[in-house]
């Protein structure tokens, strides 16, 4: 094991940092954060510093154990690996396919299409109706995804996405909502994603790891 603490790379609105940072929180994994701004002199995570750490040019990032992991779920995945307790992903194998369904279902079918690197292209292609267009865009790729899962959660769901007990699944689902409320999704055909939600973010770990309480977290926006 790598000695000193991990250290991650992060932005503190990136929900798939977000995902990462509550992981660690839940495990108890003390690290150091280093902010890589995704927007600041023209984005930070396209330094070549940066992408000798990451070649995909993305956050998050985690430097532990002396190995470089990127993209959020192997990072949660390894740590699930290496540091068991609590436990994210259940030990019921039929349970384990309904987390990982839902995150994949965030992680691949939402998330990547109304991320700030797609909302680019589509504000160049309508430049006169930018953040219109933007905003619109998003909302239906967060509302399609949205539909699926507030389905499937109606069978999967205990107080959590997958039984009572916290998992990988609830990792990705409340950074997702925090998009979707951003863009001012209606949450009026999604009870079951607004109750969950909203028990997640009443758990210490989830309050402690969010975007309004990192260290990057312009001032105007702290809590």
């Amino acid at each position: 094991m790598q000695a000193g603490k991990p250290i991650l790379y992060s932005y503190f609105r990136s929900s798939c940092s977000w995902r990462v940072r509550i992981a660690l929180a839940l495990k108890g994994i003390a690290y150091e954060t280093v902010p890589v701004n995704l927007i600041k002199d023209g984005g930070q995570q396209f330094s070549k510093d940066f992408q000798a750490l990451n070649p995909m040019k993305q956050v998050p990032t985690l430097k532990i154990d002396g190995i470089t992991i990127h993209q959020s779920l192997a990072i949660i995945e390894y740590l699930e690996e290496t540091r068991p307790t609590p436990r994210l992903l259940p030990q019921d194998p039929k349970k384990r396919a309904s987390v990982r369904m839902i995150s994949d279902l965030i992680t691949s079918g939402i998330q990547p299409l109304q991320n700030l690197s797609i909302l680019k292209k589509v504000g160049e292609v309508s430049k006169d109706l930018r953040e219109e267009t933007q905003l619109t865009w998003a909302q239906n790729a967060i509302t399609s995804g949205f539909n699926a899962l507030e389905q499937i959660l109606q069978s999967t769901a205990g107080k959590y996405c997958v039984g009572d007990e916290v998992t990988m699944a609830d990792l990705c689902l409340v950074p997702q909502v925090a998009n979707a409320e951003r863009f001012k999704v209606d949450f009026t055909p999604y009870p079951t994603i607004s109750c969950i939600n909203k028990r997640l973010l009443a758990l210490e770990a989830f309050q402690v790891s969010h975007p309004c309480r990192q260290p990057d977290t312009p001032t105007e926006l702290r809590a």
